[in-house]
């Protein structure tokens, strides 16, 4: 039962989690033009798009930041709208140009759910139609990967545990009611919002078995949010192949996931002007698992924030492509995506089992602290330790926005978050447990959807005052969509 005012966001969960668990047939390998040994090097470039659901139509309705930023043209940087606009939707032109001059290009894309629908909400048929494109085009598809994310850009590490999943899912519900099935079950790797990295063995354990549940292969994640099991820092040969990130839970279970490297650095301005590129122009194989493969430089970037996006990054892409395609195209260094990277390793006989396995950063300590008697209550009484004795350490995850946190003076969005999370559960998880198709219905969508709104990370991005207002108001009528 849709309903217009409400985003596809729930109601198909058995079917969406069958339809990404089935075995399938590999994504890219059937249709790449790449051969793996003619491959020195490759990179992997993806766009991050995001503008969160703000209270703040013209009656107080949800509505896109985008769409705010077009009404209110006049404050702060809002005059960007119309070039943001059409960030979301240039890649359908550049790609196809880029093919029909016989280049090959690469580009991996993860748009959040609230942007998504916005864009169905404004109207901006321009953009849903240049989306459908990138989706659904068979001539396309090669050359574009979507990565799967939260539905509302939350942040992992303070996200409500049980929350983990919920945002996984609503993505893939919405991304299915837009694009189908097909091309949903297409996506394969998970692109983590602000790369915020969980790092409490719980947390990690849960958001990596929510992923594997629904249907991911892999997980992007930022360099410095992780690390090898004696807590030393990746090789730098070792950040250009894929790595299996393992978690394991105080009461001991292990779940993993592979992970592709991001590599530091100004993000913009190294997607921007296509720096990946350039690196991997100076990068040779790598052994692993006994066979030589080629080095991946992986970078993610806002797609649409700040001068370098908005202007030079089209050029500066177009001109990388042109340059492969003018040194023989399918050798050397080339344009790759993340599954279409794995898959040709896979079929050379390279496999989770052969990348190095890493952890979240931190956990070393904390396993050297906690000894072999993992459990609830020895996990918390050993960070209580660290935290009393060691200043460096902490458990509020890493993102590629370290100098900010998530959690340090926003008790004012993150308690509400939490006490409205708990009570969500609280009243529906009896109900949809007796009868699943609870999430059909209008009552349990409504609540839902500000309980997803709620967790936005931008309610405590931009700092306290307006934002953490818009927080309060979604709360509210939380609450009130749940009867109280």
């Amino acid at each position: 039962m849709s309903n217009p005012s409400l985003p596809p966001i729930a109601g198909r969960e058995a079917e969406i989690l069958a339809l990404v668990q089935q075995q399938q047939q590999p994504v890219f390998l059937p249709t790449t033009n790449l051969e793996l040994e003619q491959l020195r090097s490759g990179f992997a470039c993806a766009l991050h798009m995001h503008q969160p659901t703000i209270p703040a139509g013209a009656n107080g309705e949800l509505i896109s930041h985008l769409q705010y930023m077009v009404e209110h043209p006049g404050e702060g940087d809002n005059h960007n709208a119309e070039a943001f606009a059409h960030c979301y939707r240039r890649l359908a032109d550049i790609l196809p140009q880029l093919i029909a001059e016989g280049a090959n290009p690469r580009i991996m894309l993860d748009y959040s759910g609230n942007l998504l629908w916005g864009f169905q909400q404004m109207g901006r048929h321009d953009i849903l139609e240049a989306l459908q494109r990138l989706a659904c085009d068979p001539a396309l598809q090669p050359h574009v990967e979507w990565l799967g994310t939260f539905w509302s850009h939350a942040v992992a590490p303070s996200t409500p545990i049980p929350d983990l999943k919920l945002q996984i899912l609503a993505w893939q519900h919405h991304f299915a009611a837009m694009f189908g099935d097909a091309a949903l079950q297409r996506v394969k790797g998970f692109s983590p919002p602000e790369m915020h990295l969980p790092n409490h063995p719980d947390t990690l354990y849960e958001f990596i078995k929510a992923l594997r549940e629904c249907g991911y292969r892999w997980l992007l994640v930022q360099e410095h949010s992780v690390e090898n099991p004696d807590g030393s820092a990746l090789s730098q040969e070792q950040k250009l192949v894929p790595n299996q990130l393992v978690a394991r839970s105080s009461s001991g279970e292990v779940a993993s996931i592979t992970a592709l490297i991001k590599t530091q650095g100004s993000d913009t301005k190294l997607v921007g002007q296509m720096q990946p590129y350039y690196e991997a122009l100076g990068r040779g194989p790598i052994l692993l698992g006994g066979v030589s493969v080629p080095a991946l430089v992986s970078q993610i970037a806002d797609g649409e924030n700040g001068g370098v996006m908005m202007n030079e990054f089209p050029q500066a892409f177009i001109q990388a492509h042109q340059r492969i395609a003018a040194e023989g195209g399918g050798a050397g260094t080339v344009a790759i995506n993340g599954t279409e990277y794995l898959e040709m390793l896979e079929a050379v006989g390279v496999s989770a089992c052969d990348f190095p396995p890493i952890q979240a950063v931190q956990q070393h300590k904390l396993w050297q602290q906690l000894g072999e008697t993992p459990n609830s209550a020895n996990v918390e009484a050993a960070i209580a330790e660290l935290q009393a004795h060691d200043p460096s350490f902490s458990m509020a995850g890493a993102s590629w926005t370290n100098n900010l946190s998530w959690v340090e003076g926003y008790a004012n969005v993150l308690e509400p978050m939490t006490s409205l999370s708990a009570a969500f559960h609280q009243h529906f998880d009896p109900l949809v447990a007796a009868d699943p198709s609870v999430t059909q219905t209008q009552p349990y969508q409504q609540a839902l959807l500000h309980l997803l709104l709620l967790e936005t990370s931008c309610f405590r991005y931009w700092g306290q005052g307006v934002w953490t207002d818009y927080a309060s108001e979604i709360h509210r009528r939380g609450v009130v969509s749940l009867g109280g």
